[in-house]
């Protein structure tokens, strides 16, 4: 059996190494369909909406009002996303998917599958299940502690 030390020395390295593999396969994908790791990010969030408000992007993405602001700068630039004032509130923006934005957002989610599927024929079949069941828990144990926690 091994110390609970140890379990925790070598999940706290997968985590990291994970971390860094995860966010160069986003600027692999991010940089085929020319955009920045952020717009790429930025528009992963819309998911199945078209709509999203600024505020909203800005919590999710945890960045700074002006931050945002350039990344919706480039996306409108690159005429993948509209935004509009809000009428009852004019700091606030609602951004929404063009349908060059919606087209992208679907080659993209479709990209992210594909990519995923390619990872998991590396992995014996019969560990699938397991694998999905493993990264639940951590992902939950995760969230459990993100929500305890001040940071």
């Amino acid at each position: 059996m091994i110390d609970a030390d140890t379990v925790a020395a070598r999940l706290a390295n997968l985590t990291f190494s994970l971390l860094a593999n995860c966010q160069e396969k986003e600027v692999h994908l991010a940089e085929l369909h020319g955009l920045t790791q952020a717009e790429f990010r930025c528009l992963r969030l819309f998911g199945t909406d078209e709509s999203l408000n600024n505020k909203t992007i800005a919590e999710r993405m945890k960045l700074s009002p002006s931050r945002l602001t350039r990344i919706i700068d480039g996306l409108v630039k690159k005429e993948y996303i509209n935004r509009e004032i809000d009428p009852n509130d004019r700091r606030n923006m609602r951004v929404t998917l063009s349908s060059k934005g919606k087209s992208l957002v679907q080659q993209l989610n479709k990209a992210y599958v594909d990519i995923h599927e390619e990872i998991l024929q590396d992995i014996d079949p019969s560990m699938h299940e397991q694998l999905i069941t493993a990264m639940t828990h951590l992902l939950e144990a995760l969230e459990k502690w993100l929500a305890k926690t001040d940071y």
